[in-house]
């Protein structure tokens, strides 16, 4: 019996993992594959406030360390330099995939999570006070609550009779790392199928290859012919390709989970959302519901909150993504060349040359500028918090530094003891704080600094001083203690 079973050992399946077993949750994961695929370099990098995200939990150095800071923000090629955005992270991390995978598996194993490879989930079933995991070997797993965080062919959304609206493949894609005989044609291009690109890896040897064409129905693993062939097609030549050393296939197909839960079972990263890669957002989003949803649940799991809190999860995370797939979609449109498109693609280029087009479309890209709709009140609420310079009864902080263990975190900047959290006091932690330099949020600018502010284990505001606290830490944090109630 565990009080999670996740269903997926990806970035976005390793991470809520973390994240529950931060807020002290007995959490298994079940993965299919014998090993990660870490050969495979799928997404190529961190936006910025995943790396933000990572800090918040104190392991943001083992990924920068691994990576390569640059300006990697992009609009369909376009390039969006952040480097005057107020965050300490304002850059994109190239970074491998399969490093990725690597840096996160090892913290969680450092963390205790059991992770059951070579086991595959082939149907669960759900009651009032749990779910029956059925795996392919004949053993069964008991859970609290089951997530599906099992790529876009989620097993666990399909079995739980959760839609997958959206829109059907126009491109088809290779990418593969592989040998050449031949000098190849280096750099990207565009024609009327897509992206077309061949790189130079940093071992001398290898190349990675993307090509695409117009979506034929394609099925089956992808081959070393079909690379072949599909390189013959856009420049008339394979280039001697030859020792591959993967090979996969992906395409625009767009599709977005009508729900995020239903009853028990929930559904996170690709599971719940699908899009063209352009601009690297997939795994970032995917990292960034494992937070959102992570502390919520270790929160009904716990007691502390009613299951309703769960619905926030959706309320919170299915407008991001949905934002996500418009944008990739009319960035997917951009990739192919023609006389029009070119004139669109130099119009965007000037568009995007401009401070306000620019700040807000990478503000949205880098994930810098999501706002969770929590009422009206402060430009902050519903934000995520600056990482202001601290100085507290222990000496200067920053506030991510508040955050590492997965709590919330009440900073009050007026008189010591002039907040009320009784009947929440094992649940928050409250620091009396100063504060040093301006309040600025990237595209919204500088704010007001609050009197105090309530920030949630995700790093976003849930209060801010503005009217009595005791409703956002029911809300957050569950109604306050029996004890004080009565």
């Amino acid at each position: 019996m565990h009080a999670v079973v996740i269903v997926g050992s990806g970035p976005t399946g390793m991470m809520l993992a973390a994240e529950l077993t931060l807020a002290g949750v007995d959490v298994a994961v079940v993965e299919r594959r014998a090993s990660p695929d870490l050969d495979r370099a799928r997404a190529g990098g961190l936006h910025a406030r995943t790396i933000e995200v990572l800090d918040q939990r104190g392991v943001a150095d083992r990924f920068v360390s691994q990576g390569q800071a640059m300006q990697i923000q992009g609009y369909s090629g376009i390039r969006l330099d952040i480097s005057d955005f107020p965050t300490r992270y304002n850059y994109g991390l190239a970074l491998p995939q399969s490093d990725t995978e690597r840096i996160i598996a090892a913290w969680v194993s450092e963390l205790g999570v059991p992770v059951a490879r070579e086991h595959e989930v082939t149907g669960f079933a759900q009651d009032e006070g749990g779910v029956d995991v059925e795996l392919s070997d004949g053993q069964s797993l008991r859970a609290d609550y089951l997530v599906g965080c099992d790529g876009g062919r989620s097993l666990i959304r399909r079995a739980a009779g959760i839609d997958f609206p959206g829109w059907e493949a126009s491109i088809y894609s290779l990418v593969a790392e592989a040998e050449m005989s031949e000098e190849p044609e280096w750099g990207i291009c565009y024609d009327e199928n897509g992206t077309q690109a061949v790189a130079k890896l940093a071992d001398g040897k290898r190349v990675r290859v993307v090509v695409s064409q117009r979506y034929a129905g394609q099925t089956g693993e992808p081959t070393l012919r079909d690379l072949s062939q599909a390189l013959i097609a856009v420049w008339g030549t394979d280039y001697g390709v030859h020792s591959l050393a993967w090979i996969s296939r992906f395409t625009d197909m767009t599709r977005q989970a009508a729900s995020y839960r239903k009853g028990r079972v929930l559904l996170a990263g690709d599971a719940a959302h699908v899009h063209y890669p352009v601009g690297g957002q997939g795994l970032n989003i995917g990292v960034q519901d494992a937070v959102n949803l992570g502390w919520k649940l270790a929160q009904v799991v716990n007691g502390t909150s009613p299951d309703d809190l769960l619905d926030t999860y959706q309320a919170e995370r299915h407008p991001v993504a949905a934002r996500v797939l418009q944008n990739t979609m009319a960035q997917t449109a951009l990739t192919r060349c023609d006389a029009r498109i070119g004139a669109l693609r130099e119009t965007m280029s000037e568009l995007l040359s401009m401070d306000e087009p620019r700040k807000r479309i990478a503000g949205m890209i880098s994930g810098l500028d999501i706002h969770y709709d929590l009422g009206e009140g402060h430009p902050l609420l519903g934000r995520r918090m600056p990482d202001l310079d601290l100085v507290t009864a222990d000496g200067p902080r920053w506030v991510f530094t508040l955050l590492h263990h997965a709590r919330p975190v009440l900073l009050n900047f007026g008189e010591p003891g002039g907040l009320d959290v009784t009947g929440w006091a094992d649940r928050v932690q409250l620091v009396d704080a100063k504060h040093a330099g301006p309040w600025e949020l990237p595209v919204l600018g500088a704010v007001t600094a609050p009197p105090a502010v309530l920030i949630r284990p995700d790093g976003y505001v849930a209060w801010a001083g503005d009217q009595p606290i005791q409703r956002p830490l029911t809300t957050w944090l569950g109604p306050p203690t029996a004890s004080e109630r009565s």
